[in-house]
């Protein structure tokens, strides 16, 4: 004769009870939380005041998060199962105490470690400009002759970019033109010659 849940949960020992209790939610907790990063509804946004540029400069990814509740959820998860599993196999109270939580460290460190590499495998997205050095462009807008003002130059760094530039050439530089990248001023200005000259 098949047997109820009721009857089964009357059935079961303490220990058996508890880490059902463990495995059932956290399961369905762990299941939502994957398909929701799996289509986008995972975000972990927090409110940040203050300079963006600063921000965007000193971001080095994410660092190295041991507890947090993606891990605590997993965590959990796995504290159930392997509970339940050593339950089933007849161990010692203990044993199966034991089994559990240091299963469920492992799946924390796993987790952690995981978030932590992708979570450098980003770009930072700040341009350096270091990268122009030597790279040729097109004018976009006249480079007037003597660094006597701005123009505009398109040069492929980190994507195709329009850029402010100098140069020290005697003539003014016409739109069109091909130049090369000889310096960076002040950190954001290109200094640039005629390219092939």
């Amino acid at each position: 004769m098949v047997m109820t849940i009721s009857e089964a949960w009357q059935n079961m020992v303490f220990l058996e009870k508890l880490y059902w209790c463990f495995a059932i939610p956290f399961s369905i907790v762990f299941l939502i939380q994957l398909v929701l990063t799996f289509f986008g509804g995972d975000v972990d946004a927090t409110g940040v005041d203050g300079d963006a540029d600063f921000s965007i400069d000193h971001d080095s990814g994410i660092d190295f998060q041991f507890l947090s509740l993606k891990n605590l959820i997993a965590f959990f998860t796995i504290f159930g199962w392997a509970g339940l599993t050593a339950v089933n196999a007849g161990l010692a109270p203990w044993l199966t105490i034991l089994i559990s939580t240091i299963s469920g460290i492992i799946m924390m460190l796993i987790m952690a470690t995981l978030i932590y590499y992708m979570g450098k495998l980003t770009e930072s997205g700040t341009l350096n400009l270091n990268h122009a050095v030597g790279k040729t462009g097109t004018v976009y807008l006249t480079i007037p002759a003597n660094r006597g003002g701005l123009g505009k130059v398109q040069i492929k760094v980190q994507g195709l970019q329009t850029l402010d530039a100098f140069t020290d050439n005697n003539e003014n530089i016409k739109t069109g033109a091909l130049v090369e990248v000889t310096e960076i001023i002040n950190g954001e200005i290109l200094l640039v010659k005629l390219s092939g000259k």
